[in-house]
Parts: C-alpha cells; sequence; structure tokens
C-alpha cells in the first residue's frame, strides 16, 4: 500500500503527471537532454503557476463571495462540492479508489491507442475524483476486490475519452488546432453549450466588442474583470452588512475573517474588502491565464513524441483553464451568467420540491459557476458569439444545478448526506452506473462495464472508416 499511495499521489498531482509525460515525450523525439529539462521543467511550473491561481481564486474571493450571497439573499440548501464528497468516500473506499484509478489510466492509454478517440486524460484530481465516485456507485451494486477494479477501471478509461471527445467539436473551435483537448468532468455541459451557441450562429464574438475610445482600457481582461468584481462584490456585501453579517457568528464565515475582524485587532471597512476582493479575484484569474500559455506552450510539442511512437495521433486533455486564454472575455460573462442561471435553477426546485415531489434544493455554488460557467461561456462564444455565450452558460447553469438535485439520492443511500458532485460528468455518471448498480448488481454490472469498455475499440475495428474526401 506504500507502494501504492506513492503512485497514486504521483498520478493525482497534476504537475507532476503532466511533466513526466512532456519528458516521455520529448525523449521519444530523441531531444537533447537541455530541451528535454527545460520542456519539463516549465511544464511542471505551468502547471503548478495553474494549480496556485486556482487555489487563490478558490480558497479566497469565490468561497467568500458564495458565503456572503447565500446571507445576504437568505439562501439555504445543499452547495454541491466535489471534494466534500470525495473526502468522505475516501475514509471507507480509498484502497478502490487508487486502483481504480491506477488500473483506469493504463487502460485510458489502451484506448486511446485502439479506439477512434485518441485523447490522454491529464487532470490528475479530476481522474481521482471520478475514480472514488465510481467505486462507491459501483459498490451499490455488490461489486467488491478485484470484480469492483476492474469494473471500475474499465468505466473510468470509458468516461476519460469520451468527455475530450464530444467536446471537441467545439473546442476545435477555440484553440483552432486538434493538438489539444479539455480534459475537465465537465464536459457533457461544456458540449451543450456549444450546440445551444450554434442557434445564434454570426453573433459578434465576446473578443470583438467595440469600446468607445474612453472606454478602450475595458478590453485589458485584468482591468474589465476588476471592475467587474469590484461592483458585484460592493452590492452583494452591502446587502449582507445591510441584513447585519458583520454582528453575525464568525465561525460560520470562515473565509470572511477579515471583513469580519477576527484575526485582526484593526476594523477593516466592509467597502475596502469589497474592492480588495473584487481585485483579488481578477489577480487570481491572471495567475490562471499565465500558467495556461506557458502549459500550453511546451506540453504540445511534447506530446508529438508520444503521438508519434506510442500513441498514433495522440491528444492531450488538460484541465478547464486552458480554455480561459483563448476567450477572456467570455470568462467571465460565462461566469456571471451561469451563476445566475444557477440561481434560477434553484427556483425552479423550490417550485418543484413544493408543488410535485420532495427534491434537494442545490445552491448555486461559485467555484463551479466559474470555473463550469466560464468554459461554458467560452464554447458557446466559439459557436455563437455573445449571444452564443449569454445562451451556452445559461443552459450549464440549469444543468448543474438540476443534475446534482437528481444524482443526489444516489449518495443519499449510501450515507453521505447533503453531498453531491457538482460537474455534469459526475452527475450523468453517477445517475446512469447508480440506477444500473440498483438494477442489474453482480455479475451483470461487471459485464455491462466491461463490455462499454470494448464497444469503442470493436467499433473501430468493424465500422468502415470515413476517408479525407467523405
Amino acid at each position: 500500500m506504500a507502494v501504492l499511495d506513492f503512485i497514486v499521489n504521483i498520478l493525482s498531482t497534476p504537475a507532476i503527471l503532466v511533466g513526466l509525460l512532456a519528458l516521455l515525450g520529448l525523449a521519444l523525439q530523441r531531444k537533447p537532454i537541455e530541451e528535454i529539462v527545460m520542456g519539463t521543467i516549465k511544464t511542471i511550473v505551468g502547471f503548478l503557476v495553474l494549480t496556485a491561481g486556482a487555489g487563490f481564486l478558490q480558497s479566497g474571493s469565490l468561497l467568500a463571495f458564495g458565503e456572503i450571497f447565500n446571507y445576504a439573499f437568505n439562501m439555504q440548501g445543499v452547495v454541491p462540492n466535489n471534494e466534500a464528497v470525495v473526502s468522505m468516500a475516501l475514509t471507507d473506499f480509498g484502497q478502490a479508489s487508487a486502483l481504480i484509478m491506477c488500473i483506469g489510466m493504463i487502460l485510458n492509454i489502451v484506448l486511446a491507442r485502439f479506439s477512434r478517440m485518441h485523447y490522454i486524460f491529464l487532470t490528475g484530481h479530476h481522474t481521482l475524483y471520478m475514480a472514488c465516485m465510481i467505486a462507491v456507485v459501483l459498490s451499490i451494486g455488490g461489486l467488491t476486490g478485484w470484480s469492483l477494479y476492474i469494473a471500475g477501471a474499465c468505466v473510468l478509461a470509458l468516461i476519460m475519452v469520451i468527455s475530450p471527445a464530444y467536446c471537441q467539436p467545439t473546442f476545435r473551435k477555440v484553440t483552432g488546432t486538434d493538438g489539444v483537448a479539455l480534459g475537465h468532468f465537465g464536459g457533457i455541459g461544456y458540449a451543450l453549450a456549444g450546440v445551444v451557441g450554434k442557434l445564434f450562429k454570426g453573433s459578434r464574438s465576446t473578443e470583438d466588442i467595440n469600446f468607445p475610445k474612453r472606454l478602450i482600457f475595458l478590453r485589458d481582461t485584468t482591468v474589465s474583470i476588476s471592475i467587474t468584481m469590484m461592483v458585484l462584490f460592493v452590492i452583494v456585501t452591502g446587502v449582507a452588512v445591510g441584513r447585519g453579517i458583520l454582528e453575525a457568528d464568525p465561525s460560520q464565515f470562515q473565509h470572511l475573517n477579515v471583513l469580519l475582524n477576527v484575526d485582526t485587532e484593526t476594523t477593516t471597512n466592509w467597502i475596502v474588502w469589497a474592492l480588495t476582493a473584487g481585485m483579488s479575484f481578477a489577480g487570481g484569474v491572471y495567475i490562471v491565464l499565465s500558467g495556461v500559455r506557458l502549459i500550453v506552450g511546451e506540453i504540445v510539442p511534447a506530446f508529438k513524441g508520444i503521438a508519434e511512437r506510442l500513441v498514433p495521433g495522440a491528444v492531450p486533455a488538460i484541465d478547464c483553464p486552458v480554455a480561459y486564454s483563448y476567450a477572456p472575455n467570455a470568462v467571465i460573462i460565462g461566469f456571471l451568467t451561469s451563476f445566475v442561471a444557477g440561481i434560477a435553477g434553484l427556483f425552479i426546485l423550490s417550485a418543484i420540491d413544493s408543488n410535485l415531489t420532495p427534491v434537494a434544493l442545490i445552491l448555486p455554488g461559485v467555484v463551479p459557476h466559474f470555473f463550469c460557467g466560464a468554459t461554458a461561456g467560452v464554447f458557446g462564444n466559439a459557436e455563437g458569439g455573445v449571444k452564443g455565450c449569454i445562451a451556452g452558460s445559461a443552459i450549464h447553469g440549469l444543468l448543474i444545478t438540476i443534475l446534482p438535485a437528481i444524482c443526489m439520492p444516489v449518495f443519499t443511500a449510501l450515507g453521505f448526506t447533503s453531498a453531491t458532485f457538482s460537474d455534469a460528468d459526475f452527475s450523468w455518471i453517477g445517475i446512469l452506473f447508480g440506477n444500473l448498480a440498483q438494477t442489474m448488481p453482480g455479475m451483470p454490472l461487471l459485464a455491462i462495464c466491461v463490455v462499454c469498455f470494448f464497444i469503442p475499440i470493436v467499433y473501430n475495428f468493424v465500422a468502415p472508416k470515413r476517408t479525407k474526401a467523405e
């Protein structure tokens, strides 16, 4: 288990995992040692910068904004959170999750090699989260030991190639190349945003918005995001202060210590805090974009070696912030629209709960609506400009509100009360295989999982391939 834990630590650390793959790709191209070292280190540093930016956003402005918003508008319900479910599930399913993850990553390469979906999924923490969820869900069907590990690995490998595959038609338009794919388990939501965006073909891109001369400074992404978020923070914090948040129990607001004057002797004016938090948000986005530019510049050329030698046509599937630098304006529009749609979805669920059938009330989590909503906005913009961005991210916001509510009973049945995953692929996989586990337990469930894995391979060898002319 000590060796297994070490391997899982490497595979679940995106910077090291992608750095090793960059090293392998450069080595397979027989690059000089100095180029191998430089490419590997720059790839690792790029991911560390990206991770630092994401962590800065999540632990600071995003979570603080969520606490303030829920207090300001008196919202109560369940906030979907991947990390919360995983932390609980790993207590009982740690070994199963680790083995499913390790075997699943090997099977991902097998599928990339022998199917028509040549994607190698490189977002290590999402792979671990999905492995953990699959272990929990399949255990409902009575699978244990190696039957659980094999079935889970087959499902994991399948979603690791399918998710980038249904994103790629639109993501190709985002990046202008097939050299990189999106490796993030919100894929079905992004693909849907792209489909909705197509309804608005011809709409001007978010990046082509013409500002008056005196407002030309708003074309600077950092400035425009800062102003937008400062206004948003001031308004929402003002409402929360009016409702008495400064007099509330500080222990329930762990991310607002500065505003609530818990750790400091001097009082921080709430307007100063709101302005600083808004600009901190922009700073986090700037860090993320810097990391993305660095890693994309290194990993795509390095992956050429893997594509040529091991898996012909291999495409690296990278975490969702890889999309942000292609349409920074769509990032902020997508986030805000997805968040507003999440609020609308909460009211829809409330109406269903009151008038039709009991259902969990899903609060709009700021973290998933930022990272996933922003990506959906980029997808919608690629297909339908500003209108596509707004419509696509709105549909996405509703999707990641409704799907977690449907998926929640699966986790409640296992004792994970008030907990559910946020991103769309986790939800549909949980719903599908959770129901299969309950209706077809035991060997039939194992057989279904294995057959699902082999279908893309069999299809590749049986179905006729299209020629370039076609």
